[in-house]
């Protein structure tokens, strides 16, 4: 028996910004990186694809912008012993830190800066 699985109910109002977003793209006003950001962001659509990050991958980000933990802490707004147990893998990053390393990974510690 397969169950089906819920779509949370758009307002009228989510529903027109998501319309004219597609309009906007149609009309060339909006990148499709803009549009779909938008329409995630106001339709709770999740990515496909989780960032995740091992204590190996953030300790290498770290040492390739040639930060002590201290200052990368300081960067991402933690603690120095948070970033310490990222780095051991005593914990995982999430939220904002999670988003921020996925930065830094992209587009180098200067992409926060």
């Amino acid at each position: 028996m397969a169950t089906k699985v819920k779509k949370p109910k758009m307002s009228r109002l989510t529903k027109e910004l998501l319309e004219t977003a597609r309009d906007m793209r149609a009309s060339g006003l909006l990148t499709k990186a803009a549009q779909e950001k938008i329409t995630m962001r106001h339709a709770s659509i999740v990515p496909a694809v989780a960032v995740t990050f091992t204590g190996k991958e953030i300790r290498a980000l770290r040492e390739k912008a040639h930060l002590s933990q201290a200052v990368f802490a300081n960067y991402l707004n933690l603690t120095p012993g948070y970033v310490s147990q990222l780095e051991r893998g005593a914990k995982r990053p999430t939220g904002p830190a999670l988003v921020l390393l996925d930065v830094i990974r992209r587009k180098g510690i200067e992409g926060i800066l």
